[in-house]
């Protein structure tokens, strides 16, 4: 039979693209070590686990863009490198172990993936780090993504503007807005970051339907604020809040205006000084805040960004209504209050009084002492209760009032069998299964029981992340939250579900709150 050449030609093509698809040979949605962003083509690195490092997510915020919202960022021609970290953002010497240069320009992210395929749709961890919202980035070794990318996921982690670059409002950059607000620069950055991982984490192959926003502290109540603005909806599907200051005083446009006002009164010469003069500038000024006051350089209250209150939002069913898990470390205000000058009985009267003007009497009932040698641990108590464990428990009860699932944990282990209860960000290198790296320039010894521990509260991690319920091997009947009981898991020496956790005066906190807020 004569084959005529338009035939044979068809026939090798088919040929050729079946082979093409065939198991073992390369296809358009195998992932190699170059990944396709909306941006341009990126090469990282590793081989079970790729590495991408530094992927711009919006464009610089220098210049003319100092104290705006996000832009997109800038497209490029040639393959970018993603082997080596970006700049994390401007920031004081906290860390001296942080991967990457300091720069203005740093709205970029990092992402770990065991995929095989692009097409492969797991499950998304996306990381927002703490600081205070003055330091911190997602280049961290404590927050290095590996660990858990190896369970399944993939992980993201992120920078956002800090200090004043990212968090000063100022009655001229309202005036210059087309919302008429300023401030929450570094929360834009957030949601324009989970905006970015819509778009692109399918390249790399993540489920865009199944994103968990993970953080601590700062980073846990920006999300508790992400969940309330409609800047981030739908962004996410479930969310990890560990040590979250969610519920407390906020600070308003008007006010945070006139802090800022403290820095300079003309925004074009503010926007001409080098961008390490602002972490100089802050360092000098008080924040004249107290336990139950709001912070300057914080979330505000601008009507744009955040339209409600969070208490406001989470009463009225005004938020994102996804699975939570959510906790606190045996003692958050240890490390915080630890140099503190307050040391007697009249010492610690005098400043619980200050710090609630009004009920000095009710506070003092809640937290009275009988000798100095309980000061300390008080004094640490009323730390956490006003920071954290008030607002833990309310989020937790608004979510019970709108009949969501939540989960509770408690973080106890004494590293390395050291006598110290464990303090605010001490649970951070157990779930990332990072025990062995660097914090603030040391290496922290530990043993076996902690990598078991490390090793529990990651799977567990992972597995709210991946399903919404974290129980599993190693977690033994971790129940829901509820008023009731108020179950939570204790993550010790072994995990244990225990119940009733509180704080010593955090009715006191809930009703005085309350009485402020009017």
């Amino acid at each position: 039979m004569k084959i005529s050449p338009r035939a044979l030609m068809v026939g090798l093509s088919t040929g050729l693209l079946v082979a093409c698809a065939s198991p073992g040979n390369n296809t358009d949605t195998d992932l190699t070590t170059t990944a396709k962003t909306e941006s341009g083509l990126v090469r990282g690195q590793g081989a079970e686990v790729k590495k991408f490092y530094g992927i711009p997510y919006a464009g610089a915020p220098v210049g003319d863009l100092r104290w705006k919202p996000p832009q997109p960022a800038k497209p490029w021609t040639e393959v970018r490198d993603a082997t080596t970290f970006g700049d994390f953002c401007v920031q004081p010497q906290e860390y001296p172990e942080q991967r990457g240069g300091m720069s203005e320009d740093c709205l970029n992210l990092n992402v770990w993936t065991p995929a095989k395929r692009t097409n492969e749709r797991l499950s998304v961890i996306v990381w927002i780090h703490g600081g205070g919202y003055a330091y911190g980035s997602g280049s961290h070794p404590s927050y290095d993504g590996e660990a858990l990318a190896r369970r399944g996921v993939v992980v993201v982690t992120l920078n956002y503007r800090l200090g004043l670059l990212g968090f000063m409002a100022h009655p001229q950059l309202t005036a210059q807005s087309p919302n008429k607000a300023s401030g929450n620069y570094g929360l834009m950055d957030q949601a324009a970051a989970l905006k970015w991982v819509q778009r692109n984490i399918a390249s790399f192959g993540g489920d865009p339907t199944n994103v968990t926003v993970m953080g601590q502290s700062a980073g846990a109540h920006a999300i508790s604020t992400l969940m309330t603005t409609d800047m981030a909806q739908g962004t996410f599907q479930k969310a990890i809040m560990q040590s979250v200051g969610v519920m407390r005083p906020t600070t308003s446009l008007k006010d945070a205006e006139q802090y800022g006002l403290r820095f300079g009164s003309d925004v074009a010469a503010l926007r001409k000084l080098p961008a390490t003069d602002f972490v100089d500038l802050l360092k000098k000024q008080p924040s004249g805040r107290s336990l139950a006051t709001g912070r300057p350089i914080s979330i505000i209250h601008d009507g744009y960004v955040v339209k409600t209150p969070d208490y406001q939002a989470y009463a009225t069913g005004k938020f994102a209504k996804v699975p939570i898990l959510v906790g606190n470390n045996e003692n958050e205000g240890g490390g915080a209050t630890r140099n503190w000058p307050i040391k007697t009985v009249a010492d610690f009267q005098g400043f619980v009084q200050q710090s609630f003007k009004g009920k000095e009497q009710s506070a003092w009932a809640a937290y009275a002492v009988p000798s100095d040698d309980k000061v300390t641990q008080a004094l640490a108590d009323l730390y956490s209760d006003t920071e954290y464990l008030f607002g833990t428990r309310e989020l937790l009860a608004r979510y019970q009032d709108h009949g969501l699932k939540s989960y509770r944990y408690v973080f106890t282990r004494h590293r390395n069998e050291a006598t110290a209860m464990p303090i605010h960000g001490d649970e951070l290198q157990f779930v990332f299964d990072n025990l062995q790296s660097p914090h603030r320039g040391k290496n922290r010894p530990f043993n076996a029981t902690d990598s078991a521990t490390a090793k529990a509260m990651a799977d567990a991690w992972v597995r709210f992340a991946k399903t919404g319920d974290p129980n599993g091997q190693g977690v033994p009947g971790w129940a829901p939250y509820n008023p009731r009981e108020q179950a939570y898991m204790e993550f010790g020496a072994t995990p244990v579900q225990r119940a009733g956790y509180t704080g010593k005066g955090i009715d006191f906190v809930r009703d005085h709150f309350i009485a402020v807020r009017r």
